[in-house]
C-alpha cells in the first residue's frame, strides 16, 4: 500500500464518520423538537428580533443555593 491508497481510505472513513455525526445530530433535533423537549422554532427569531432590548428567548433557571 502506498501513500495515496492510504490517504484514501482515511478520506473514506473521515467522509462515513462525518455523515453519520450529521444525521445523528439532525435526528437528535427531530426528536427533541417532536417530544416537546426544545421548540426550535423559537430561536429562529434571534436574528430576527436582534436587539438590545429583546426579550430572552427562554428564561434562565434559579440558581440553586449550596450551602
Amino acid at each position: 500500500m502506498n501513500l495515496a491508497e492510504v490517504q484514501g481510505y482515511v478520506y473514506l472513513v473521515m467522509t462515513v464518520v462525518v455523515v453519520a455525526v450529521l444525521y445523528s445530530y439532525i435526528l437528535y433535533l427531530y426528536r427533541s423538537e417532536k417530544s416537546g423537549e426544545k421548540d426550535y422554532e423559537k430561536y429562529g427569531t434571534i436574528a430576527l428580533d436582534d436587539s438590545i432590548d429583546s426579550k430572552p428567548v427562554e428564561d434562565m433557571p434559579e440558581p440553586k443555593n449550596e450551602k
